[in-house]
């Protein structure tokens, strides 16, 4: 298998500057090329009337089967409020040791809790947001380190207080990983 690369997705809106912005964070963290492309879903398939919400699994599965390639890693951005029936509401979800996830940055906008906006700091919680995701496709799982990225992020103050990097245990683990699943031809 060849080396991976990371693979951002963005469904709807988003500006161009920022999506770099997000593509140099995660490229940075995970050490791993990262091109940037737009694609289109029609997101109101995955729209549930009832929670006035987009069921976050459904649209997962939609980007694995149409978006994912191996052994590229594919994120799909998006910014609409995301749910899993178990959950009121997610930032967002990926398959572990899989190809594919999914982030939205809805509930990550300062305006959602009354105060005003701070681009750095949506930059900020999407970038963490995005490599946590991705780390789960490279088979990482929640971590108990309050820094480290991959700390689960029930609430917006969570990803607030952890960082954008791997502590060095999963960092240890993320590099085991792709040695040992993605070895040159």
């Amino acid at each position: 298998m060849v080396q991976p690369q990371i693979t951002l997705i963005s469904f709807g809106y988003f500006e161009e500057s920022f999506l770099k912005d997000i593509g140099t964070a995660v490229g940075k963290e995970l050490v791993l090329p990262v091109r940037i492309r737009e694609g289109f879903i029609d997101l109101s398939e995955f729209y549930d009337p009832t929670r006035r919400q987009y069921n976050a699994t459904r649209l997962l599965k939609e980007v694995d089967m149409v978006y994912g390639q191996e052994p590229d890693r594919t994120l799909g951005l998006f910014s609409v409020d995301l749910f899993i029936p178990i959950l009121t509401y997610i930032f967002g979800q990926a398959i572990l040791s899989g190809r594919t996830g999914v982030a939205s940055h809805y509930r990550l906008n300062n305006e959602r809790y009354g105060l005003p906006p701070d681009p750095f700091l949506l930059l900020s919680r999407f970038s963490k947001e995005a490599i946590h995701e991705l780390g789960h496709t490279f088979g990482l799982v929640h971590c108990h380190n309050p820094l480290c990225v991959m700390r689960s992020g029930t609430y917006v103050e969570d990803i607030d207080q952890k960082e954008a990097s791997f502590c060095a245990h999963c960092n240890e683990l993320l590099a085991t990983f792709i040695k040992t699943n993605h070895k040159p031809d």
